[in-house]
Parts: C-alpha cells; sequence; structure tokens
C-alpha cells in the first residue's frame, strides 16, 4: 500500500536528483520556491521509502487569466516504482490541499516526453513547445481544479 503525505523540502532533493536532474548537481535540484510560504510538498512511501514526489508552489502564470494558481514543480517517481499510481495520487492529494486554500488552477512546465502523462492527470496543453535549458523541450500543462478528471 502507498502511503500520501506532506514532506519536508529536503526529502525531496535526492529523487528530483536522481530522476529529472542526473546530468546536474544536488545543489541544482534545490529550487527557490522550496521554502515559500504558499509552498508545499508531497511524497508517496511504499513500504516505508519515498518513492516519489512533488512540489507546489503559488505562483502565477501570466497568460492566465486566474488571479490564484499553483504551480507543480519537480514531479518525479523512482523509475522501479513507475506504475503503481504514486504519482497520481500525490497530484490528487495536493489537489486536495489546493482547493482547500480556495485555488482552483494548477498548472506546470512539463517535459514533452510525459505530455500524455499528464493528459491522463486531466492536465491539457497550451502553447508551443519551448527549450527549458539544460533539460529539454517542454510544454505549458494547466488544469482546472473544479472538475477533477480521473483517466
Amino acid at each position: 500500500m502507498i502511503e500520501i503525505r506532506r514532506i519536508e523540502p529536503r526529502m525531496t532533493y535526492s529523487i528530483r536528483h536522481s530522476v529529472l536532474r542526473p546530468h546536474q548537481t544536488l545543489e541544482d535540484c534545490k529550487y527557490d520556491t522550496d521554502f515559500g510560504d504558499n509552498t508545499f510538498h508531497v511524497g508517496a512511501f511504499y513500504q516505508g521509502k519515498l518513492i516519489s514526489v512533488a512540489s507546489f508552489c503559488m505562483e502565477r502564470h501570466p497568460e492566465f487569466p486566474v488571479e490564484k494558481q499553483y504551480r507543480l514543480r519537480a514531479m518525479a517517481t523512482l523509475e522501479d516504482f513507475r506504475r503503481l499510481g504514486a504519482g497520481r495520487l500525490v497530484v490528487n492529494y495536493a489537489e486536495d490541499i489546493i482547493k482547500e486554500q480556495g485555488v482552483n488552477f494548477l498548472w506546470c512546465k512539463g517535459r514533452t516526453d510525459v505530455q500524455e502523462y499528464y493528459r491522463k492527470l486531466g492536465f491539457e496543453a497550451y502553447g508551443k513547445v519551448f527549450d527549458y535549458p539544460p533539460i529539454g523541450p517542454h510544454i505549458i500543462m494547466y488544469k482546472n481544479l473544479e472538475r477533477r478528471i480521473y483517466g
């Protein structure tokens, strides 16, 4: 069984590094938003081991006309534990927290190679693909939380 709960920012760094930024330093996996007042981090644990993480910060994307928005950052699941539904559980848990704060809009800069995964979580693509150095091609994905979509 997978357990989902809030975690401390430092607990995200190892998975961020190994999954998202293995070509960079661990320091590059620490974001300026990690300790913000309106930031929280969620982790999924399988048999006591942290296997999936995501960070959520209140950040407005200038092209969306919604006043209050949350941004999903650095979502990652260890490769050996994918397909267990941990990522979906992490996002669903966070969405409930976000909605409790009266916010109904979530967006991210998603890697194009996982765009279909975000679609299955109810996100929609916005705009054109762009390069996010040194990581590669990304696209903005967004979700209106007033209508949760399971896929």
